[in-house]
């Protein structure tokens, strides 16, 4: 099949959606499908095969430039490339360019609900008030799922919120697939990199985000001081890795200076995604406390080098994280999270256990299964076509 993945974001611009599209396009293409991949350009960018860059306003929102639709690229690169089916990974601007393109050639248009989209209105001024008083946002996104031929949930939390929603149109799960490098780190490098941020400390921990409002650091940071406090009655010390970059990070630094964590948390920037493996693999457990996550593919990433995670509870992470099997979830609250922390370093035995599990569920979210749910989905809805325009003679490429 000829695929076109259409995102208002990607490389070098660092988040979960262009991790995603990357990493699911990649595995298809091991499975013998052309995917070309729709995305804004960017300055510093590297020329990829089957990467087709359109234009970027200089505005940015979220950190990333406002891609320029308008040229018609697009429309005519998927004419060119002959595509049959349009994946699409934003509901505005590139999501409005699919839905143009299968009115007029009904090309079947495939969405992924990646993000809680109500969780990211603070960006806009005044974006948040309208919400509360029109429900504009909710609109939208009813109209736009209503028109695409199948959505797709990350896990099985959003199923059931999408299902709730009643758009009418089918969905289906499919998790963000790892690579298998995430399983194999470089353990020379992960353990020169745990001999330069654990110091004299006893334990390292991390966590991999963008430092945002919306990723619930600062209630993080308090935890940690909590946790400082709690291991400091043990005689134990540690250092907490915060990999990532985004518009919180000075507020984040006084934040840390001023809880009393200057020693303990350090602010690592932003660490290419072959290497993020290596940084897991240093560290002893993965701390997460964002409330706007689809599935949080950075919890598989930790758990496929053993990592067990202490997370707070919240949509997509408890598709993933087992209580008491793979980590620990919690309610919103320091105390309780920081008490999950100190207990999960007290006990070898339990931490063992914690991590070998950990490895078990990744296990299951390798990039190659999840293509192949990828497939099954993107011929469904090519059949879908065929059957609905009654063909007498189907072109070469929609033979599976």
């Amino acid at each position: 099949m000829r695929i076109a993945m259409f995102t208002n974001n990607y490389k070098p611009y660092i988040g979960g959606v262009p991790v995603s599209i990357e990493h699911l396009a990649a595995a298809l293409r091991g499975r013998g499908h052309t995917v070309y991949v729709f995305a804004p350009s960017y300055e510093g960018q590297e020329e990829e095969p089957f990467v087709v860059r359109y234009p970027s306003f200089p505005m940015k929102i979220v950190g990333a430039p406002v891609p320029n639709v308008l040229t018609g690229l697009m429309q005519r690169m998927v004419k060119e490339l002959e595509i049959d089916v349009i994946h699409v990974h934003h509901p505005a601007i590139v999501g409005n360019v699919a839905l143009q393109i299968r009115k007029k050639t009904g090309i079947p248009v495939v969405f992924t609900y990646h993000t809680r989209y109500e969780e990211y209105l603070h960006y806009i001024a005044g974006l948040e008030t309208i919400e509360r008083c029109t429900g504009a946002l909710d609109k939208y996104l009813r109209w736009f799922c209503e028109r695409c031929d199948l959505l797709i949930a990350p896990t099985p939390g959003m199923q059931s919120y999408l299902d709730q929603k009643e758009f009418g149109t089918p969905v289906e799960v499919m998790p963000t697939g790892i690579p298998k490098e995430s399983f194999c780190p470089d353990r020379e490098r992960a353990a020169a990199l745990r001999h330069r941020y654990l110091g004299d400390a006893d334990y390292l921990f991390c966590t991999v985000s963008r430092l945002a409002k919306e990723k619930n650091l600062e209630f993080q940071l308090h935890g940690l001081a909590c946790v400082k406090e709690l291991l400091a009655e043990k005689g134990k010390r540690f250092r907490h890795l915060m990999i990532g970059d985004g518009p919180d990070r000075e507020a984040l630094q006084k934040k840390i200076a001023k809880l009393g964590l200057t020693e303990e948390v350090i602010l690592a920037g932003r660490v290419e995604n072959r290497e993020i493996c290596n940084y897991q693999a240093a560290a002893d457990a993965f701390l997460f406390t964002s409330r706007s996550e689809t599935q949080g593919i950075v919890l598989l990433e930790a758990m496929a080098v053993g990592n067990p995670v202490v997370a707070v509870d919240a949509t997509g992470v408890c598709d993933v994280v087992e209580d008491g099997v793979n980590g620990y979830l919690t309610g919103e609250d320091v105390r309780e999270w920081a008490g999950r922390i100190a207990q999960l370093m007290e006990d070898d035995a339990r931490y063992g256990r914690m991590s070998r599990a950990a490895e078990h569920t990744a296990m299951a979210y390798s990039e190659d299964e999840v293509a192949g749910i990828a497939e099954r989905c993107y011929q469904k809805v090519c059949a879908g076509r065929i059957a609905a325009e009654d063909m007498l003679f189907i072109p070469h490429r929609y033979v599976i």
